[in-house]
């Protein structure tokens, strides 16, 4: 199959054209960085920005599925005067123009990675997100993601191409950055962290989990014009994450049961909301709907998934 993935030096991208060209599939990689290291076996085809103005037309023809990876991702404190003008020139402008230009072009299917912050940002412990729930966004970037859903499939429905959205939630692997780094970092430096005692429950979806679910999402007749969750399927608190993260370090564990009351109390005071959510809320999701409908499951498990995360070659 010829395949136009765009994003395809970043952290997702650069792990599913591996996937792809050693399933046999002929990749293009769209991508801004004119010094990122692509896997020689990719054609590589460079754009200025992902927005309305962008002209698709070339790298198109012939093209058969389009993955789309590439975004303005959510970040901390974002600089920008206005985020939500920006958000959406990139991550609705500009994808909804590639999707048209792509159906103009004869191309059959166009996957889509959203993101679960499209649903919200956390659940009650045990009542997880559904792909058929209500969106409820809370943030500038979950905002985008949802309105360029909307958008693809307005695209879907006026020109026949086929749209499939994956909304993960916070990926792991191999060379990941963010907050999964921080953690690691933290953990590799021993350092005692007072979180021995938290009991919520976080959904997470490794590298590898993903992009098996992306290529099973490449030519399943069930996924068209679908939204799934993606996940590991397996729960973790944030206590049960941090141990198991030093366990596939080889880390000791020094963890220390604060209640997480107690620390919500203080990251509050210390104006730390949003930082004592990602720690110490809940945010699952329900992928029964993928499993079913696509019959997947994710092929490694939570540990395999961390302990690929630290193996040399990976």
């Amino acid at each position: 199959m010829e395949v136009l993935l765009t994003g395809g030096s970043g952290f997702v991208g650069s792990r599913a054209a591996k996937r792809l060209l050693d399933d046999g599939h002929r990749v293009t990689a769209a991508v801004r960085d004119s010094e990122a290291k692509l896997d020689t076996r990719l054609v590589c085809w460079r754009f200025e920005e992902l927005t309305a103005d962008q002209h698709w037309g070339a790298v198109l023809e012939g093209k058969n599925l389009v993955i789309h990876c590439a975004a303005r991702v959510h970040v901390m404190n974002d600089p920008a005067a206005n985020p939500l003008n920006e958000f959406r020139k990139v991550n609705v402008d500009g994808t909804c123009a590639l999707a048209r230009q792509a159906a103009e072009a004869g191309v059959g299917r166009f996957i889509f990675i959203s993101s679960i912050k499209v649903n919200g940002e956390g659940t009650s412990l045990g009542l997880p997100y559904r792909a058929d729930d209500i969106p409820a966004p809370e943030d500038f970037y979950g905002i985008s993601k949802l309105e360029a859903e909307q958008g693809l499939m307005k695209v879907a429905a006026d020109t026949g191409m086929e749209v499939v959205i994956v909304r993960p939630p916070l990926v792991y692997g191999p060379g990941v950055k963010g907050n999964f780094a921080s953690m690691a970092k933290l953990m590799e430096k021993g350092l005692p962290l007072p979180l021995g005692a938290i009991h919520n429950k976080r959904s997470l979806i490794g590298i590898d989990n993903l992009v098996d679910l992306l290529i099973r999402c490449i030519d399943h007749p069930a996924a068209a014009n679908q939204v799934f969750l993606a996940g590991d399927g397996e729960d973790l608190s944030t206590t049960e994450l941090l141990r198991g993260v030093a366990n596939a370090m080889g880390k000791p564990t020094r963890l220390i049961p604060v209640p997480a009351g107690l620390l919500q109390f203080g990251a509050t005071l210390l104006g730390k909301k949003a930082m004592a959510q990602r720690l110490l809320g809940s945010l699952q999701v329900d992928i029964s709907k993928t499993c079913e409908l696509l019959d997947w499951k994710p092929p490694y498990t939570v540990e395999e998934g961390l302990r690929r995360c630290f193996e040399p070659s990976h």
